[in-house]
């Protein structure tokens, strides 16, 4: 690629040979086309905001590309002499440009940089050229040049003139020397092996101190460039007399070899020259013959000895070799020149240097790993192994560094972040040269973690479970659960949810709430242990995260029992109107048990533990109460005489706090028959009130019952009539005829389903007082029950009703005559 500035400059490639075939240097050319290698040449001295190069057209980006990847300038050095235009995709010129001051004596002078672009990262290296232009003339260090030639000096003696210094470079630089016309002296030109150019004075004709003893010449340095530049220095010859030998060096070249940043004084090399004159004219003086380089400020020379040591500071990173000119001079003027050469060797004295290319914070956690956090440059100024350069990381961290390109590495993510385990690192890369001993450099970057929804909220146990006393007060709080959610901000914030149930029917909000932002449950409603004992619900803790996530936990609300129910008497059924009575024979003993009385409490634990006590009784002394059980018991036997009617109060009290009570009434017979009862009893309820309805229910009772049994009768005797019939016509049919049996009821007591048969006979007078009841007698316990209600001619019904048998058979007979009754299992006499 090419691009042509402002100078009308073409871009070229340089590849060391400018001398090639036309063909192989397009071959070159196309060969850094596919690299994206582009290089520009442009002279020195341009104007700030000059054109260098269309970067966006010779690297084939567009300027859409340039503002999206934040195409910018990479360099390591500390002035910027270009500046990208991104919106334009030039690359123009920012600082003035000095060739001389850039790159010195060096050819040719180029400075590189890159460009670099993001997302995805690109790095093109960018070569600028700086040319040289003839801004300079060719310098002496010195006014002018003495010299004290003897008259007997040789034709053909050297004698070396101070060099001119000409920072341009190429055809601007040093060209040539003239030396004004004269009869002694021409002049020689020469070249070192750098090219650098210098001037011998050579005599061709023997001077003669009598005839001129002091010569001016001027030395006059031009170069090449257009237009020409010239400089001169005035030369002063002084004849000094015969001294006919000149000093000889021993070697034509000195070698020597220094290490960088070697103290003051340090033995570098010694030269030594040698002149066959004796006395005076054998003395021979040292010295640096050229001065115009400053290598007075690195070097020095013992005039007399010719040892050269160091005065300064040696870097090779400035200068990787130095050559000296050293001229050995006699007392008689007479002067030879040689060169010393000293090679600087490199020591590991620069640290690898970090620059920081893009660096991205924070970073969310779910970032995949490869992530690209940050773009680093790594240089090394030193040479060879000192300057190769290591990088890794000085902390264990989810983190790695990748090179790609040359100097260039990348801080990629090495594993799945978790901000909740870590929310932020210090992310130390060390940069190690190979140098012995190894120098390194450091340099720390903050990185923190973003934050995504990833964690559900935590309830801090497992279940919960709290208890409430019931006949509570609504709106109670009952106990608070907790979640946390190791995120933060929104995705840390975390409401609390009752999840939908259904309690006997009811929605659960009707028992219960909870205060979404704090957790804390709260009675709805006041609870009732006899109605729900526990409250079973399933909390959901919910963050606010996009989208949310939730966890639950399972909360039991156990409600507590209070003594709020008395005891319930179960057992003998207290009846409004009519008395019920436990009878006991006279003939009982001691420990009889009388009857049971049986309760219950709704109550739970300790407030349904019922104890029974005997409060009031007609004789104490004959019963007694068991406190557990409530069994009524003669504590001795019974006499004659016991009056036949015991009236006991039993209280039933539970164990509650405050306790609560019940009490009942139990009528104990005492007596062998039911006749001696009866006449007891009977006194006893002709105190009662009379019912005046009874008349009218018994008779409506007993014109139902006549008019059921009337149609019964009418029913049988059809059905008699209709067999008799159908026999009649069967007997005259001359079929066999099957006798018919009328079914038996036999006798179940071995299989324990009917044990016994029983006949009763029933009488009733119109006089209720002299009516009697005549019953078989049954191996039970029998239940007087008294009504109180009837006064006067008392209508006496009795029925003597087994416990394990009900006779279903001929009920109509017996409602013909009474009233229907209902038994229970205990076979109990009901008498009305």
């Amino acid at each position: 690629m090419s691009s042509i500035p402002p100078s009308s400059r073409c871009v070229k490639w340089r590849f060391g040979c400018e001398h090639k075939r036309t063909l192989l240097f397009l071959f070159f050319c196309l060969n850094h086309l596919v690299s994206g290698h582009i290089r520009y040449s442009i002279p020195e001295e341009m104007k700030k905001g000059s054109l260098i190069g269309n970067v966006a057209q010779d690297l084939g980006l567009d300027l859409k590309r340039l503002r999206s990847g934040r195409a910018r300038i990479v360099t390591g050095e500390s002035i910027q002499y270009t500046e990208l235009k991104t919106d334009k995709g030039i690359l123009v010129v920012n600082e003035r440009m000095d060739r001389e001051q850039l790159c010195g004596d060096v050819t040719p002078c180029s400075f590189s940089f890159e460009v670099i672009l993001e997302n995805p990262m690109e790095l093109h290296q960018i070569t600028v050229e700086v040319t040289d232009i003839n801004d300079h003339s060719p310098t002496f260090n010195r006014d002018a040049i003495q010299f004290e030639i003897s008259e007997s000096a040789n034709s053909g003696s050297r004698f070396s003139l101070t060099s001119a210094e000409d920072p341009d470079v190429g055809l601007n630089g040093l060209r040539e020397y003239f030396l004004t016309e004269n009869e002694n002296f021409v002049l020689k030109q020469n070249s070192n092996a750098d090219g650098k150019k210098y001037a011998e004075m050579v005599l061709q004709k023997p001077l003669d101190r009598e005839t001129n003893p002091n010569l001016s010449l001027k030395l006059i340095a031009v170069d090449g460039g257009s237009p020409q530049r010239s400089g001169t220095v005035n030369i002063n010859i002084s004849v000094l007399d015969v001294n006919d030998n000149a000093p000889i060096f021993n070697q034509s070249v000195y070698k020597a070899a220094v290490m960088e940043n070697s103290p003051r004084d340090t033995y570098v090399t010694t030269v030594n020259a040698s002149d066959a004159d004796i006395g005076s004219n054998s003395l021979v003086t040292y010295y640096f013959s050229d001065l115009n380089s400053g290598i007075t400020d690195l070097f020095a020379i013992n005039e007399k000895t010719g040892v050269i040591k160091i005065t300064g500071l040696i870097d090779y990173e400035n200068n990787k070799k130095h050559e000296v000119r050293i001229d050995a001079k006699d007392q008689g003027g007479l002067t030879d020149s040689s060169k010393v050469i000293i090679e600087v060797t490199d020591v590991n004295d620069n640290a690898p240097t970090i620059s920081v290319m893009s660096f991205t914070s924070p970073v969310s956690e779910d970032s995949p790993p490869g992530t690209t956090i940050g773009i680093i440059n790594v240089k090394d100024l030193d040479a060879g192994d000192n300057g190769k350069v290591h990088c890794r990381l000085e902390q264990n961290a989810p983190f790695k560094i990748k090179s790609n390109l040359r100097n260039y590495y990348t801080l990629v993510t090495d594993t799945v972040l978790d901000r909740e385990t870590v929310s932020e690192y210090n992310i130390t890369i060390v940069a190690t040269d190979a140098g012995m001993p190894p120098l390194s450099s450091k340099r720390t970057f903050y990185l923190k973690l973003s934050d995504v929804n990833d964690n559900a909220p935590l309830f801090s146990e497992g279940a919960y479970s709290a208890f409430i006393a019931e006949n509570n007060a609504p709106g109670v709080s009952l106990l608070t659960v907790r979640a946390k959610d190791p995120d933060e901000n929104q995705n840390a914030r975390v409401s609390y949810i009752l999840e939908d149930a259904y309690i006997g029917g009811s929605h659960l909000s009707e028992y219960m709430s909870i205060n979404s932002e704090s957790g804390v449950l709260h009675a709805v409603r006041s609870y009732d242990y006899e109605q729900i004992k526990q409250l079973q619900l399933v909390v959901k803790a919910q963050d606010g995260g996009s989208p949310p996530l939730s966890s639950n936990v399972t909360v039991k609300v156990m409600i507590q029992d209070q003594n709020d129910n008395p005891p319930q008497v179960l057992y003998p059924v207290q009846t409004g109107g009519s008395l019920v009575a436990e009878m006991v024979p006279r003939s009982a003993d001691v420990g009889y048990l009388v009857t049971k009385v049986v309760a219950v409490d709704v109550d739970s634990g300790q407030n349904a533990w019922l104890s029974y006590k005997l409060q009031k009784a007609t004789d104490r002394a004959l019963f007694e109460v068991g406190l557990q059980n409530g069994e009524i018991r003669t504590i001795r036997g019974v006499t004659d005489k016991d009056a036949v009617k015991q009236r006991l109060t039993v209280i039933v009290e539970d164990n509650g706090q405050p306790s609560r009570s019940a009490t009942v009434i139990v009528n104990v017979a005492v007596a062998d028959s039911f006749p001696e009862v009866l006449s007891e009893f009977t006194d006893y309820t002709q105190d009662k009130e009379y019912n005046d309805n009874l008349t009218f229910y018994l008779v409506l009772a007993l014109a139902v019952v006549s008019f059921l049994f009337i149609t019964c009768l009418v029913v049988i005797i059809s059905v008699k009539i209709y067999r008799w019939r159908q026999s009649r016509v069967l007997y005259h049919s001359n079929l066999p005829v099957i006798p018919y049996y009328p079914p038996r009821y036999s006798d179940t007591l071995g299989t324990r389903t009917l044990p016994h048969v029983y006949n009763y006979e029933v009488c009733r007078t119109n006089d209720s007082r002299k009516s009697d009841c005549k019953f078989g007698t049954v191996g039970s316990q029998n239940v007087l029950i008294m009504d109180p209600s009837s006064t006067g001619t008392m209508q006496l019904k009795c029925v003597l009703i087994n416990k394990w048998y009900i006779y279903s058979h001929f009920i109509w007979i017996s409602t013909s005559v009474f009233s229907p009754f209902a038994s229970d299992l205990s076979g109990t006499a009901l008498i009305n």
